[in-house]
Formats: C-alpha cells, sequence, structure tokens
C-alpha cells in the first residue's frame, strides 16, 4: 500500500474525500490550508482510499502519514 505524506510544515486540513472511493493519480484527496493558501493534496497512484487518518480542522506537519491508498 502506498502511503501519501504531507510535504508542509504545519498546514490545517481543510477538507478531505472519504475513504473507500476509487483515486486516479492527480485527483485531490485532501486540501490543506496555510496562511489562506490552499494546497491541493493528490493522489500519486491509482487505487483505493483505505483509510485517512486526519480530520477536518486537524494540523498536519512534514511527513505525516496523511492517508492511505491500496
Amino acid at each position: 500500500a502506498d502511503e501519501s505524506t504531507g510535504a508542509y510544515e504545519r498546514h490545517r486540513l481543510k477538507s478531505s474525500r472519504a475513504g473507500g472511493g476509487f483515486v486516479e493519480p492527480g485527483d485531490v484527496i485532501m486540501i490543506l490550508e496555510s496562511m489562506k493558501m490552499e494546497i491541493p493534496i493528490t493522489a500519486e497512484t491509482a487505487g483505493i482510499l483505505k483509510k485517512v487518518y486526519v480530520y477536518e480542522g486537524d494540523f498536519v506537519q512534514e511527513n505525516d502519514v496523511l492517508g492511505e491508498i491500496e
């Protein structure tokens, strides 16, 4: 299983796609917000978004695991 990681320091999760759905490379699976900017996090591989480890309002840091695509 591939894991998506946040490559940004201390950003708040604004929204997230629900787990269980099929994703293609480039699909936006969540959006981080920092200083009023939105940063899309996209799927790197095709598969099922099995797990989402962060929730709206959570803060993420560099190298945090955000979800799992299988």
